[in-house]
């Protein structure tokens, strides 16, 4: 059992929520023009590190003719996607060395993954798993930006409770999270490189404004409630004995969040995503 990173980089429903958010249908069109793929095509479709599920599960309601299989070494993640999505053939794997045999897929997808595997690995898999004429997708997160509202500023109990928690070793560098970072003419190059050709570039601009009027009120309830969701998860994850306290705060400054929501009080608070969609083809 492999819980490495939902245990000590980002947890099952902190990935879960912010993914669901990030591709959901009112997002489709974005994406789709990226992608490229037949809505109507009878496909099989890998996603290579799933997480906990959330791009699998949309990419179902997309393309509901496709045969999806979605792969993630983690098992928390892998468990968390069997229970609560059906229609996806969910199984834990890594991407270094994927279970499937060669000239398996017609698509390949990844979300955030390119950045932690050595860059041969990375595209030779997918290149060896795709039939010939196959498409990988390969989705890179760039920098975006955020704007939080008054009322979600860091409170002291906060600043506090994070004070008095020991400093441990770097834990991304510890658990190997982005040891191969590329820039945006960098990566199609890499791409290019490693057997890739046909390859394009666009980009996903995906804001989660709440106060907007284009988003319902469940959807902008559900931005709010992601942001308390990866707050709590990582005071969690410090399993310390002051932690009821600063909860509390959260709680607190989350619940006023959507207080002024409900009264029509707007704060204009964003998080802007910048996602680069690489689509290249296997010769």
């Amino acid at each position: 059992m492999n819980n490495v990173w939902s245990e000590n980089v980002q947890g099952v429903m902190t990935l879960y929520l912010s993914r669901k958010l990030r591709f959901d249908d009112v997002f489709f069109e974005q994406y789709n023009q990226l992608f490229n793929i037949d809505e109507n095509a009878n496909i099989k479709i890998l996603e290579i590190g799933c997480g906990p599920g959330a791009l699998a599960e949309s990419l179902h309601r997309w393309y509901p003719k496709a045969q999806i299989t979605a792969i993630d070494r983690d098992s928390k993640f892998i468990s968390f996607a069997k229970e609560n999505i059906s229609g996806i053939d969910f199984r834990e794997g890594d991407a270094i060395n994927l279970p499937f045999g060669d000239c398996s897929f017609d698509i390949t997808i990844s979300n955030t993954v390119q950045e932690h595997i050595e860059p041969t690995v990375f595209w030779g898999e997918q290149l060896r798993v795709l039939k010939p004429g196959g498409v990988c997708l390969c989705l890179s997160a760039r920098k975006g930006l955020q704007c939080i509202a008054p009322c979600l500023e860091t409170t002291a109990t906060e600043k506090e409770f994070w004070k008095s928690i020991p400093q441990s070793e770097n834990e991304l560098e510890k658990y190997g999270v982005a040891r191969y970072p590329m820039s945006e003419a960098e990566l199609p190059a890499s791409m290019e490189h490693n057997g890739f050709s046909d390859v394009s570039v666009g980009y996903a601009i995906i804001d989660l404004t709440p106060d907007a009027s284009k988003y319902p009120a469940q959807m902008a309830k559900s931005m709010i409630e992601a942001m308390r969701q990866s707050d709590l998860e990582a005071i969690h994850s410090v399993h310390s004995d002051c932690a009821e306290r600063v909860i509390s705060a959260v709680n607190a400054k989350y619940d006023e969040r959507l207080r002024l929501y409900r009264e029509g009080i707007k704060q204009w608070d964003t998080s802007v995503s910048v996602t680069m969609i690489l689509r290249g083809v296997k010769r």
